[in-house]
């Protein structure tokens, strides 16, 4: 079984407009895919740095002189590249959301398909994972995560049924969290909803939208002038972030005007929005939801 299908491979990697001779980094390493491209763009003297805080991906390790993998969290990228004697780089890449690896690895628990221990941690250095969540969190807590990162209107009685559950016996499985939540599970809806609410504990366990934020501020001082940042995101949390901080080098609010009343904003945006052709999505289902927006630091 493949690790992970890169998605939008060649479309991802174009839009960092490759100097062969530059430094690049791939935060979400993963399978490799995406690096591997990069990689067949450099010259003898190009860099590639990778970031993945999955141990599973450490495996994939590519063996290159011009490669390294920084086995940590890519909310560090700074303060890891500068360890490595980097101040600034050519190019940036993520490929944000869960890998293919970790949905088909049962016991990671981020799959609906499986039941597994109540985890979804991306690595298994954190303290918090779903059980966590799940057992622990109070009820305004839990309504949070659920309205905020499921988007569920459901949210408060989502809460209210986890808390009175759990007054009997502690909530241990993903099984359990389904049968518990069954009268929210109308058959015509059930993966949808379900897939929402995997998604808003997964992000609440790898505080995934702090992350974001964090690398997407720390980008603007890494990149170098003309530098590229391309960005792969699969819900409108991530998106929505993403495009905000691509327009406006901010995630709220307006940016400041120069003296003559125009915007001061530090990016260029490269082109429109790129969605994956229905050809990609029939080989790779995972595709779908795929969003990629490219920018050029002024």
């Amino acid at each position: 079984m493949e690790y992970h299908n890169p998605v939008l491979l060649k479309e991802t990697v174009d839009g960092l407009n490759i100097n062969p001779e530059g430094v690049y980094v791939d935060v979400t390493f993963g399978g490799g895919g995406h690096s591997k491209e990069i990689l067949n763009r450099l010259g003898e003297n190009g860099k590639l740095y990778a970031f993945d805080q999955d141990e599973d991906a450490w495996e994939n390790a590519l063996p290159d002189e011009r490669f390294t993998l920084i086995q940590e969290n890519f909310r560090y990228i700074k303060r890891f590249l500068r360890f490595h004697g980097i101040k600034q780089v050519d190019g940036i890449l993520a490929d944000l959301g869960v890998s293919s690896h970790q949905f088909d690895v049962p016991e990671r628990g981020f799959s609906t398909r499986f039941d597994a221990d109540l985890d979804m941690r991306m690595s298994k250095k954190n303290d918090l994972d779903a059980y966590k969540v799940i057992n622990e969190y109070d009820d305004a807590n839990l309504r949070r995560v659920f309205l905020d990162y499921g988007e569920l209107k459901i949210a408060p009685a989502l809460a209210r049924t986890i808390l009175e559950a759990r007054e009997y016996k502690a909530i241990s499985t993903t099984d359990e969290l389904k049968l518990i939540l069954q009268r929210f599970l109308p058959d015509q809806f059930k993966n949808k909803i379900l897939a929402q609410i995997y998604q808003a504990i997964r992000i609440e366990v790898n505080q995934e939208m702090d992350v974001l934020k964090e690398f997407l501020q720390q980008s603007l001082e890494i990149l170098k002038p003309e530098g590229r940042l391309s960005v792969i995101s699969y819900h409108s949390l991530e998106d929505r972030l993403v495009k905000r901080f691509m327009k406006n080098g901010l995630f709220d609010g307006e940016p400041e005007r120069d003296f003559f009343g125009n915007f001061s904003v530090p990016f260029q945006l490269v082109g429109k929005l790129i969605v994956p052709t229905e050809a990609e999505i029939k080989i790779n289902n995972r595709a779908r939801s795929a969003k990629l927006r490219i920018a050029e630091k002024k």
